[in-house]
């Protein structure tokens, strides 16, 4: 089968990616091979493209949005039938047994797995997980809008839930690419008032269309102070930029695996008056469950820039320039 594999890190205008033909993958106990048809192109692809994140398996295929058909099931895999519109996402693998998998937070596993790290993603004509890691989608997405559900969408979802913006809360939303146009209208339909700072003028006029009620530059401060702010952007530079916006009590939320380096924060400027700054680390499948179920029934708008199977490196090079409104996806 075809698949696409990070050959040797770095920069994405240098083509770190190649293709290459691979064996097609076979289903062990519990699991369960999908013939893919739709894989997102998320920032964490283009971290491990570049070398942020070392790759966890030499050649690794990224990709792990992944849609696709179930064409095989190994011994015991009994959740999804033949032909079920299945999603693999990032998380694919936790322990169990240790401490945080015990009390109910896997996304802190000592022993994780994820697609497209550790493992093979969706970078490819066919792709293999355990079942009981996958979704069932909702089937008012298309194969395109669905993908981004599962990384952007449910990394971004938990992003906002650490954010701890009350109904009628102010947040504020930093970088509006793949997550943040996602949360932003889950915050929206819970009755938030959203404030968005992005360098990117396409990525303004998307948050004006979706309903922001302020939006300005990257560093520009909001009109009123924030209850609650996520940092979507891998831009370390932000942090103090979005700790003075806040309100007395705030708390931002950072996303995202990779963030450059934070400037020195000033204790009185940054953190004074009980403000919070804490991290997202992956998803638990809670959250996903919980993040589907809300984007099915509010109707998220997902938006999309498509890519064929060939083109993978050029959506990273887009996504890396900023040329791509919403989520990036490669569809089959």
């Amino acid at each position: 089968m075809r698949a696409w594999a990070v050959r040797s890190p770095g920069p994405i205008a240098g083509g770190p990616l190649t293709s290459v033909s691979r064996p097609e993958p076979l289903a062990g106990p519990g699991e369960v091979v999908v013939e893919v048809t739709a894989c997102g192109v998320c920032r964490t692809d283009l971290h491990l493209a570049e070398g942020d994140l070392r790759p966890m398996a030499p050649g690794v295929t990224p990709g792990h949005e992944v849609v696709g058909r179930v064409v095989q099931r190994g011994a015991g895999a009994e959740r999804f039938e033949p032909g079920d519109r299945i999603g693999i996402p990032w998380l694919r693998h936790t322990c169990g047994s240790c401490r945080p998998c015990r009390r109910g937070a896997e996304n802190l596993c000592l022993h994780p797995r994820f697609t497209g790290w550790h493992d093979h993603g969706g970078f490819a004509e066919r792709a293999l997980v355990d079942e009981a890691y996958a979704y069932a989608l909702p089937e008012q997405f298309s194969d395109e809008e669905a993908a981004p559900l599962l990384c952007a969408g449910i990394v971004g979802y938990r992003a906002l839930v650490r954010a701890h913006v009350p109904p009628g809360g102010r947040l504020g939303i930093y970088g509006f690419g793949a997550s943040a146009h996602l949360a932003a209208q889950v915050a929206i339909a819970a009755g938030v008032e959203v404030h968005v700072c992005t360098r990117s003028l396409a990525a303004r006029s998307l948050a004006h269309e979706l309903g922001a009620t302020w939006v300005g530059g990257a560093a520009d401060r909001p009109p009123v102070p924030l209850d609650g702010a996520v940092l979507y952007a891998p831009a370390g530079e932000l942090v103090p930029v979005a700790l003075e916006a806040l309100d007395r009590g705030g708390r931002l939320s950072i996303a995202g695996i990779h963030l450059s380096d934070i400037p020195v924060l000033r204790y009185q400027d940054h953190l004074f008056q009980e403000r919070e700054l804490v991290s997202v680390t992956a998803n638990t499948r809670a959250d996903g469950e919980e993040f589907l179920a809300i984007a099915s029934r509010i109707g998220i708008q997902v938006e999309t820039t498509p890519y064929g199977f060939d083109d993978v490196d050029r959506a990273l090079l887009d996504l890396a320039e900023d040329r791509v409104r919403g989520a990036a996806v490669m569809v089959v």
